[in-house]
């Protein structure tokens, strides 16, 4: 039986905004031990495999792996009744595992919609105007001439969003209001008025790739969407169509989006995330000037980071008062992780 006034949460190397972190650490009953991913791992795990509560990165990249959320450290860490992640995504915690533990997880979904939504769109009028490629061909020579970069208006054209959460509905807000295009959205998990009173219309995927002019991804990386936008979908866009994606490496093929953009069967890509990240610098797809390449910064700004750091502080005091969270991953888990919640309680 532990006390409640001795809750202990970890986490590695920073929290995601030391607002939060302040916050956290100033809460009566809570106990908080800062790790670091590069210490020896005799010093980690005593204090992890102790912690009632996890605070993890989602950055599968950065994140060595034995201190990701699997089987194998939820079995040393039998204490464990929450998983926190850092962002929206939780590609480091494994949440079948989790569930069958009776460990919550919990993440940060919409704290970084504004900054994602700015970034994909952002990318949008960089494709569409052609800025990078004029940019690269100034700094290079002179044997060019401007017309040789026509762009196009955003105004009046379709924009394809692939999921339609929290991100993408700003987007269909962002390009609806802005630029009065048609909205289109793809998203098995939503009704037809869901997707509507989120501003958009509810399409197949084929009709998505095939209807518009730009496309943004912005759907979690699962079982279903990993290789999603393979070669076969890369084909039913259009060849003037560009194509946006901040969600995660792997939902798009990288092989299939180089052939696409070599043969012209693309006009143009936006690309913040990779399959391994940073991408090798003799990848392909860095050759192209009509490729517009971030390194997985589109929700990395310093408000999204205050959002995301302050919500999961929020959401822990929640989460020990005994409160349902209100970004819970896993609601399964719910009954079996408050009857151990009650076990390692003193009333």
């Amino acid at each position: 039986m532990v006390s409640v006034d001795s809750r202990r949460i970890v986490f590695f190397n920073r929290w995601m905004h030391q607002e939060g972190q302040d916050l956290i650490e100033s809460c009566p009953g809570i106990d908080v031990e800062h790790l670091n991913w590069d210490a020896p791992e005799e010093e980690n795990w005593p204090m992890l495999s102790a912690a009632h509560g996890y605070q993890i990165s989602s950055a599968r990249h950065e994140l060595p792996p034995q201190y990701r959320a699997t089987a194998e450290l939820l079995a040393r860490c039998p204490e464990l009744l929450v998983v926190s992640a850092d962002g929206a995504g939780y590609d480091t915690v494994d949440v079948t595992a989790c569930t069958e533990a009776g460990v919550i997880v919990v993440n940060q979904s919409g704290a970084n919609r504004e900054a994602v939504a700015e970034h994909a769109l952002g990318m949008i009028l960089c494709l569409s105007k052609r800025m990078i490629e004029m940019d690269r061909a100034m700094r290079r020579n002179r044997d060019w001439h401007r017309n040789d970069f026509l762009g196009n208006d955003l105004y009046g054209k379709t924009v394809g969003i692939i999921g339609l959460g929290d991100i993408g509905t700003r987007l269909a807000e962002l390009c609806s209001g802005l630029f009065e295009a048609r909205v289109l959205a793809y998203d098995p998990y939503l009704t037809n008025e869901q997707i509507v009173a989120r501003g958009a219309e509810t399409t197949s995927l084929e009709e998505l790739l095939s209807d518009s002019d730009f496309i943004s991804v912005n759907c979690p990386l699962t079982d279903e969407t990993r290789g999603m936008i393979d070669a076969a979908a890369l084909a039913r866009m259009k060849s003037s169509a560009y194509f946006v994606t901040t969600a995660r490496g792997g939902i798009h093929d990288e092989e299939a989006l180089v052939a696409a953009l070599a043969s012209g069967g693309i006009r143009g890509a936006g690309l913040d995330v990779w399959v391994d990240e940073p991408p090798p610098i003799e990848h392909a797809l860095l050759g192209f000037d009509n490729v517009i390449i971030t390194m997985h910064t589109a929700g990395v700004t310093q408000e999204a980071r205050r959002c995301a750091g302050v919500g999961a502080a929020e959401q822990w005091m929640a989460i020990w008062r005994g409160e349902r969270p209100p970004r819970l991953v896993n609601p399964e888990a719910w009954p079996r992780f408050h009857s151990r919640f009650k076990e390692v309680s003193v009333d």
